[in-house]
């Protein structure tokens, strides 16, 4: 069996840099300084974004990281949600970032979010740097979005096709 290939660029390295670094900002200032900031970054998908994501703050923030899973080895989601790795650290009273990769069908984002919800924490957003309206089955409430996309199995920038081409610097159409 051939394995398919990272095809046509659908948003370049300087392009998600740029929102990125948009994104920090607008999050910034939503949460002043002196308030507690502490990322969840869903991996494996996310953590490039978080990387870039905390880079372009000017404050302090923590992170913690939790692994789920809906898709396996294929390129549709299951539909089922395992949670594989929980958080190190409790959320109780701190503003709480979820940081994705992908907002796809909003099943796997709608359990995180009613997991963390039940920890306590004293707010609860989610910044996604892809989102599929198209495939929503649930929707789900996401305060930071960095691009919206047509309904395309894409790799690049953390994202992965069978743990390959999360490499890329940008993100492509799996071909």
């Amino acid at each position: 069996m051939t394995r398919p290939t990272a095809g046509t660029i659908l948003i370049g390295a300087e392009q998600i840099q740029a929102r990125v670094k948009e994104m920090a900002k607008q999050i910034q200032a939503d949460y002043p300084a002196a308030e507690d900031l502490h990322l969840v970054c869903v991996l494996k998908g996310a953590f490039m974004f978080l990387a870039d994501l905390i880079r372009g703050m000017e404050r302090s923030t923590t992170v913690d990281f939790m692994a789920l899973s809906s898709y396996a080895r294929g390129t549709t989601s299951s539909g089922e949600v395992r949670l594989l790795k929980d958080l190190d650290y409790g959320l109780q009273g701190r503003n709480v970032i979820i940081v994705e990769d992908i907002l796809d069908t909003g099943l796997t984002m709608s359990y995180l979010q009613e997991i963390l919800r039940a920890r306590s924490p004293r707010t609860l957003r989610t910044a996604c740097l892809l989102s599929k309206p198209s495939r929503r089955m649930i929707d789900v409430p996401v305060e930071y979005i960095g691009f919206t996309i047509e309904d395309r199995f894409v790799v690049g920038y953390g994202l992965d096709y069978a743990e390959e081409y999360r490499n890329l610097p940008h993100i492509a159409v799996l071909g």
